[in-house]
């Protein structure tokens, strides 16, 4: 028998043992890649479809080469979900398989002690890691020449064309430079078209490339446009309980994950938000948490998670029965990698995409986010090239830049090439290279993103077969219809699906979604000196929970209130709706018995005139006790913590003899939350009872 032949064997039964099952063997395509990677030290791009075993590949590859005395396999992993799946996964094979993340910080370092001690079969890490100086000193460095493979899963995230683009799988290449030339390395995906494929080669570098079919048989897929969103929640509470076995709804935004289950849970459907900053009722920490949920979904204990994508790439349920969409995604490449979740081990599974008006938006505002702007970057430059190093509270406070864009921006910058800046001690330093946002490419990128959501829109309405619609547009030269879906049948997938429902229910759901207003209390030092508030607003002085009306623009009262601010005046409409959500869902306590407003020299009359109209509705005097004694510019362009409380610094004041029970404070638009907190507590100063916090919509993008 050859080696070739022995080796085969052994790898086949390696399968069996993590499989559990005596029969099994590898599918297509496994072995001649193991091959590649154990045998011949390649470095090797698979792309295959969801559910065919690209990490059966590498873990039966990394036991291989430990059996032979290689060295441990790095595995750079993109989200936590998927390395709970793969640790599980190489448990069965019988490897020792440790990850280092944010949420096992206690572990660190006894992992690095067993990695250094050959003790390691399997690491896994995140991207972000990477950019930890400390971790890549103390924990990549000592082993780099030792490592046996380097296996970079959800390969497609290296691409700037990919559809999850994330600025840290760039410096894998520069972990390569510290490892023996021998090392074998593998790149994985299912969801890459030639654009990707080739972007990854480039920045992989003499990459060889194994590809399959995408097709999924077993994938019964329909699409369905419905005219809003309480359309979509309406088909979702008719439908989702007669669909077989459970299932993943996919939602854009943390917002809807949490909006939809409570209207499913209110309707009798037991289905669980899932998103990356979850907790369960009792404080949980997150991570925890959310391994709960994916735990009872994998055991059916749930109908349905609903999920954005921090529940995607790897999570693998085999029996999982549907994936439903409750919004269109921004590219059919992200589609396919998502309703590939589904049907892996059964012989039906059904994919329903329902797509709405407002999705537009939505993508709209992702798209925009992708890449940081070039008056951002320059921002960021400026600062540090005036300064000999800055920590991140340094940058807040030299630009106008909000958290999550100044850390996007930084880790894009670092992770170039030839970055113009590197973090040394917890400060970020400027380097001598000149640097610009090249913005014809990000324009070019931009125009990319744009056009795949023109193909989704096409997708949408398309005739013809949807899985060889898909397969074509992830460039599978075996694309072919399917004869499964709604388009090839001429029936839905899901029965009654393309009936007509009414949305009564739904509707008066989304204009009832108040949510809480809650305080912000910390202060950057020194922001407020005017008023005397240094670290942080006293405990004393502070607003009660109050409420909030709706997300700006959303369905329900959102768009009502953009609409009517822009033409000036705030409608009957609002003044009922809000005066409902005060007497009847709300009902704070302790009961306010007069109501004032945050005054503003560029509208005067637009929230007066409003607050006049809701006391005189819920039977409270109306106080003028607040006036704006100094001009400042708007609330909504400080993008930032520091910047936002510097710019209300002594500009509004109190008037004498104010009356001293609770409070109702209305304002129509909140964003941060700093306007309101800051006049709450000069209104307690002054004597006032319990403030309550009331306004019309919140701009905030933060969930």
């Amino acid at each position: 028998m050859s080696k070739l032949a022995r080796d085969r064997l052994e790898g086949r039964e390696i399968l069996r043992q993590a499989l559990a099952n005596p029969e099994a063997d590898f599918r297509p395509g496994q072995w001649e890649a193991i091959d590649r990677l154990v045998n011949r030290r390649e470095r090797l791009l698979v792309v295959e479809r969801t559910g065919w075993g690209k990490s059966s590949v590498y873990f039966i590859a990394t036991r291989l080469l430990r059996n032979r005395g290689r060295g441990p396999t790095i595995i750079i992993s993109p989200l936590l979900a998927l390395m709970r799946n793969q640790l599980e996964a190489a448990k069965r094979l019988g490897l020792r398989a440790r990850t280092v993340n944010s949420a096992n910080r206690q572990d660190w370092p006894a992992i690095q002690r067993a990695l250094r001690a050959n003790q390691v079969d399997a690491l896994l890490i995140s991207p972000e890691r990477l950019s930890n100086d400390a971790f890549v000193r103390e924990t990549l460095e000592p082993v780099a020449r030792n490592v046996g493979m380097l296996v970079v899963d959800e390969a497609h995230c290296i691409s700037d064309w990919g559809h999850d683009f994330r600025p840290d799988y760039r410096r894998i290449v520069r972990v390569l430079q510290h490892m023996t030339p021998q090392v074998a390395v593998l790149g994985t995906t299912a969801t890459a078209n030639q654009r990707v494929i080739d972007d990854v080669v480039t920045q992989l570098g003499g990459i060889g490339i194994q590809r399959g079919s995408l097709v999924r048989n077993s994938l019964a897929l329909q699409n369905l446009r419905l005219p809003d969103q309480a359309a979509c929640l309406t088909w979702l509470a008719k439908y989702l309980p007669g669909l077989e076995g459970a299932g993943i709804i996919y939602v854009l935004t943390k917002r809807l994950a949490e909006e939809a289950s409570t209207w499913l849970q209110q309707r009798g459907i037991d289905a669980r938000p899932y998103h990356a900053g979850v907790e369960d009722s009792s404080g949980r920490r997150k991570a925890d948490h959310r391994v709960q949920l994916e735990r009872m979904l994998l055991e059916n204990r749930v109908k349905a998670l609903v999920c954005t994508t921090a529940l995607g790439m790897g999570f693998d349920k085999p029996d999982l029965g549907f994936v439903i969409h409750l919004q269109a995604p921004g590219s059919l490449v992200s589609y396919y990698q998502q309703v590939g979740r589904a049907g892996r081990a059964l012989e039906r599974a059904v994919g329903v995409l329902l797509s709405s008006p407002e999705d537009e938006k939505t993508n709209a505002y992702f798209r925009d986010a992708a890449f940081p702007k070039d008056g951002e970057v320059q921002t960021v430059l400026d600062a540090l090239d005036a300064c000999d190093g800055l920590g991140e509270e340094g940058l807040l406070r030299s630009t106008n830049l909000k958290e999550t864009r100044l850390r996007y921006t930084l880790r894009f910058l670092e992770a170039l090439e030839s970055a113009p800046l590197m973090k040394v001690d917890g400060q970020w330093r400027r380097l001598p290279v000149e640097y610009r946002l090249d913005e014809e490419y990000v324009r070019h990128i931009r125009a990319r993103r744009e056009a795949e959501w023109r193909e989704v829109q096409r997708y949408l309405d398309t005739k013809e077969c949807l899985m060889r619609f898909l397969a074509r547009a992830l460039d599978d030269p075996s694309a072919a219809d399917c004869g499964r879906c709604a388009n090839c049948t001429g029936r839905p997938v899901v029965r009654g699906a393309s009936e007509a429902v009414p949305k009564e229910d739904a509707a008066r759901f989304l204009t009832r979604r108040d949510f809480p207003f809650v305080a912000r209390e910390e202060l950057d030092g020194g922001t407020l000196p005017k008023y005397g508030f240094s670290r942080r607003i006293p405990p004393h002085l502070l607003p009660e929970e109050g409420r909030v009306l709706s997300r700006w623009r959303d369905s329900g009262w959102g768009q009502v209130v953009a609409d009517e601010k822009a033409a000036g005046h705030f409608g009957a409409g609002l003044v009922d709706a809000t005066a409902e959500m005060i007497a009847t869902r709300w009902r704070p306590c302790p009961e306010p018995l007069w109501l004032t407003c945050v005054p503003s020299q560029r509208h005067p009359e637009l929230v007066p005139d409003f607050a006049r109209r809701l006391a005189a509705r819920l039977g409270l005097p109306f106080v003028p006790a607040v006036r704006k004694v100094r001009d400042n510019a708007p609330q909504k362009e400080q993008q930032n913590r520091f910047q936002q409380c510097q710019n209300l610094d002594g500009v509004f004041a109190v008037e004498e003899g104010i009356p001293p029970g609770p409070v109702l404070l209305v304002d129509d638009i909140v964003d941060s939350g700093w306007t309101l907190t800051v006049i709450a507590a000069l209104l307690r100063r002054a004597g006032s009872g319990p403030v309550l916090p009331v306004a019309l919509a919140s701009t905030s993008t933060g969930d």
